[in-house]
């Protein structure tokens, strides 16, 4: 199973050129010795062809219009998605063409495959899973972390000296329901940080604003780079290691120095014409938190 959330983390970040690759080790892991009883008797009898068919006749005159009637039942949905990690791990092509037709994010054929990793595949993992323990009646501590409710949405900000990005964030996501956590609005009481992060265990989602506001580089070197703060860093890896890659969303401000060591971790450029808002709404949204996209939407 941890290779099950890891190969679905690569996806979600993979480009045009290595998608290929992260969707063949998938489609061998649902078919592996242990899970291929599981993955063939949710793929049976279903007519993958004929959904398909189905989703494209709701094609209108708009590119990305087209829509897909996922069914009710959902080890039948399970079953659906497994077919097509099938069929994208034979035909690379299909799906570039599958996200460009229902999962439309601009004309980049990565921004295409991103989006849809992010809305079907990271949510069918999770559901995959939770089916597999049901059905072999095992339990694991390494799993894709569960959709949290209502009660869950609240964000943690991680944030260096850049106030201006930090509160263009928190006010974004306070318009979208979320609460927004921010460290130094909360009381002390004697904490060291960590145990100030620690208090808010319920925290269902991060984000880190990643702005230049040290430089650095090698030793001996005088080529120095913009970077985070160090703080910013340390807070990152804690977060990846407390939520899962799949709930925090790093935003990249400018260009800076990233760390090369947080394999799976997508860093979204915070730019000035507010375009990481969609970006920001999607991870949340393939996070299991309900968006309302009128509002993602707004300049």
């Amino acid at each position: 199973m941890r290779q099950i959330e890891n190969t679905v983390n690569d996806l979600r970040s993979a480009e045009f050129n290595t998608f290929d690759r992260h969707i063949k080790k998938l489609s061998r892991l649902l078919h592996s010795e242990t899970l291929e009883p599981i993955s063939s008797a949710l793929i049976a009898d279903i007519d993958l062809d004929a959904w398909i068919k189905s989703g494209e006749a709701t094609q209108g005159g708009m590119v990305g219009s087209a829509t897909l009637e996922w069914p009710s039942d959902p080890q039948k949905e399970l079953g659906l998605v497994i077919l097509l990690i099938d069929r994208f791990a034979r035909i690379p092509d299909a799906a570039m063409d599958f996200s460009h037709t229902f999962y439309y994010a601009g004309n980049k054929l990565t921004a295409n495959v991103q989006n849809m990793a992010a809305q079907m595949i990271v949510p069918f993992a999770r559901d995959y899973i939770e089916h597999v323990k049901r059905a072999t009646g095992t339990t694991e501590a390494t799993l894709l972390p569960v959709r949290s409710g209502p009660a869950a949405r609240k964000v943690f900000i991680v944030h260096g000296h850049d106030e201006g990005a930090r509160e263009s964030v928190a006010r974004f996501l306070e318009q979208l329901e979320f609460e927004a956590i921010i460290l130094h609005e909360q009381a002390n009481q004697g904490r060291t940080i960590i145990e100030k992060i620690e208090a808010h265990g319920e925290v269902g989602f991060a984000v880190i604003l990643l702005t230049p506001d040290d430089i650095g580089g090698m030793k001996n070197r005088d080529d120095l780079q913009p970077r985070a703060r160090q703080n910013v860093l340390l807070e990152l890896g804690y977060f990846i290691g407390r939520l899962g890659r799949a709930r925090v969303c790093a935003l990249k401000r400018g260009d800076i120095e990233v760390p090369s060591d947080f394999g799976g971790v997508v860093y979204e450029p915070f730019d000035a014409g507010g375009a990481w808002k969609q970006a920001l709404s999607r991870e949340l949204q393939a996070a299991g938190f309900d968006i309302d996209w009128n509002i993602a939407m707004k300049k």
